[in-house]
C-alpha cells in the first residue's frame, strides 16, 4: 500500500474488514435514545498523517518482543517511516477525525517526527542504516516547524494547528513523546493553559474546543485527562499531576472500569466503554507520577 503511493488505512473492522461505510440503523432507539444508531465509521478512509508515528513508536517499545524482524515487517515499518517523511507537509484530519477541512495539525506533525525518530533509533534492525542521514534531516526540519509554527503567542501555548489559536489536549504529546521536555517554559505553558482553559469546572479535559464540523456538545475525555496528568509529572508539578489523575481516576465504576468521556454538568460516563484508550492513559500517568 505504502509503496504504491497510498494513504495507510488507519483502521479495519474486527475481522479485517475493510470497507466500514458509515450507516445508520434507524429501527434501533440506541442508549437512552440517543438517535441516531451508526455502525461503520466514517473516518475510515480520512487521512490521518500520525498513524505512521503511532506504529514506529510501538514498534521501539517492542522492539525486544518482535525478535528479529522479517522480511515483510522490516520493508513495512522503513516505508513507514519514508511516507511519514514525504507527507509530513501535507494538511490531514487529525486525530480527532475533524470532518471538515483538512488543516495542519500539530499533532499529525509531532508524530510525524516520532516516525522518524524511532525509525533512526531502530535503524539496525531495520537494516536502514544508509537512510539515517536522509530520515535525521527531515525530523529536524519538522521540529523547527513546530517550534516556528505550532506556537501562538496570543494564545501562550502551542495550539491546534499551524496559525490556530485554538488549544488542544493532544498537545500534551509534545511532552510524553519527547519532542520538549515537560519542564521546557513553552511545554509548562502549554501545559498550564490546558489546565486552566481546557477544562470543565471539575479539572476533566475537553479533547478542544474549536469547531469540527459535528453537531452537538461533547463531554470532557478522560484519555485527555490523563494525559494532562502524565505531563504534569514529567514538568515536575507532581502534586497537580496526583489531583487530576485522582479525579479522572475517581470514575471508574464498581468494576473498575472506564468509558471515553464524563458527561459535562452530570457525574456519568459516555461514550464508548469500555475504552482501552482511557485505560491506557491511566497506566501512563500513574506510571509517570511514579517515577516523578
Amino acid at each position: 500500500q505504502l509503496h504504491r503511493g497510498v494513504d495507510l488505512q488507519i483502521m479495519f473492522g474486527i475481522g479485517g474488514e475493510r470497507d466500514l461505510t458509515e450507516r445508520e440503523l434507524a429501527h434501533l432507539s440506541g442508549w437512552r435514545d440517543s438517535r441516531p444508531v451508526r455502525v461503520g465509521n466514517g473516518a475510515w478512509n480520512q487521512r490521518q498523517l500520525d498513524v505512521y508515528g503511532e506504529l514506529l513508536g510501538a514498534a521501539q517499545r517492542l522492539v525486544e518482543q518482535l525478535g528479529e524482524l522479517d522480511e515483510p515487517t522490516r520493508r513495512f515499518l522503513v516505508a513507514a517511516a519514508d511516507t511519514a517523511a514525504v507527507r509530513w507537509k501535507e494538511q490531514d484530519q487529525g486525530i480527532w477525525e475533524v470532518r471538515g477541512e483538512p488543516r495542519d495539525f500539530l499533532y499529525s506533525k509531532l508524530m510525524c517526527w516520532v516516525a522518524l525518530d524511532r525509525a533512526i533509533a531502530l535503524a539496525e534492525p531495520l537494516r536502514a542504516k544508509d537512510r539515517v542521514e536522509g530520515w535525521t534531516a527531515t525530523r529536524d526540519e519538522i521540529r523547527d516547524a513546530i517550534l516556528a509554527h505550532g506556537w501562538s503567542d496570543r494564545a501562550g501555548a502551542f495550539t491546534q494547528a499551524f496559525g490556530s489559536d485554538d488549544l488542544d489536549a493532544s498537545n500534551l504529546m509534545l511532552a510524553i513523546c519527547g519532542f520538549l521536555p515537560g519542564d521546557d517554559p513553552r511545554m509548562k505553558a502549554t501545559i498550564d493553559a490546558t489546565a486552566e482553559r481546557l477544562t470543565d469546572e471539575r479539572g476533566l479535559v475537553y479533547r478542544y474546543l474549536a469547531a469540527d464540523g459535528l453537531e452537538g456538545e461533547e463531554g470532557t475525555f478522560l484519555l485527555c485527562t490523563f494525559w494532562l496528568a502524565q505531563a504534569q509529572a514529567l514538568a515536575g508539578e507532581v502534586d497537580q499531576a496526583r489531583a487530576t489523575f485522582e479525579r479522572a481516576a475517581a470514575y471508574a465504576n464498581d468494576v473498575g472500569l472506564l468509558a471515553e468521556e464524563v458527561d459535562v454538568g452530570g457525574t456519568e460516563m459516555i461514550g464508548n466503554y469500555p475504552q482501552a484508550f482511557s485505560h491506557i492513559g491511566l497506566v501512563n500517568a500513574a506510571w509517570a507520577i511514579t517515577q516523578a
